[in-house]
């Protein structure tokens, strides 16, 4: 079973004000400190896409593999990617000397490509769009985690960047897009799960893209 949040409690004023800033959390932690060299860490991946012919295919049902060694400091690492299996398989890596998990930039990178072709936007101006809404419209809550039979503390992030976006019209229903990320530092690379998620009018799928850590592998 995948590292999974559990009910999210309702913050008390003192926690939110104690919050750290998403962005921060997401970009700026030393997230590998606490994988072990020698190990891998898997992550599995799943995307689903009801539009029809669209640019994503069938649903993709993979996982990411990071390959853990030491890096120049006691914080770092180098990192060798396995980026899916098969004929999914993508360039990916290697990372040197890395003091943040690569997991997050792989998948928002590999998200964006996809995006990018279905809207045939410039990929900049989603990638911009996406890190501003981290930077800016972003919540984030603290929230419990099933991890390995207990439960652990960690932070839910969850913005929607395109919301009131000036090119709304031309943005297919994606405008919508919500972005969803836990994290805790007592997983390894702290990155527990994202989420990009898009819904029709009707409720209808347009995207569900998912890569959840996975604790029992390895």
């Amino acid at each position: 079973m995948n590292a999974a949040p559990a009910d999210t409690p309702v913050p008390t004023q003192a926690a939110v004000s104690a919050a750290p800033n998403p962005s921060d959390v997401l970009f700026d932690q030393p997230q590998m400190k606490n994988t072990q060299p020698g190990s891998t860490l898997r992550y599995t991946y799943v995307r689903r896409s009801g539009i029809t012919r669209g640019p994503y295919g069938p649903p993709l049902d993979d996982e990411i593999k990071l390959k853990i060694e030491p890096g120049k400091t006691a914080e770092n690492r180098d990192i060798q990617v396995q980026m899916f299996s098969g004929a999914n398989r993508a360039p990916a890596g290697p990372f040197d000397d890395m003091p943040g998990n690569p997991i997050l930039p792989l998948f928002l990178e590999n998200h964006l490509k996809g995006l990018a072709a279905l809207l045939e936007a410039n990929p900049r101006y989603i990638k911009n769009a996406i890190r501003k809404g981290l930077r800016d419209k972003a919540t984030i809550t603290p929230t419990k985690i099933d991890f390995k039979g207990r439960q652990i503390d960690g932070w839910k992030i969850v913005t929607s960047p395109f919301v009131g976006d000036p090119l709304t019209e031309r943005m297919r229903g994606f405008d919508k897009i919500t972005y969803t990320f836990v994290t805790s530092p007592e997983v390894p690379g702290e990155i527990v799960s994202i989420e990009a998620q898009a819904k029709k009018p009707d409720g209808g799928e347009l995207l569900e893209e998912t890569l959840n850590y996975d604790q029992n592998a390895g």
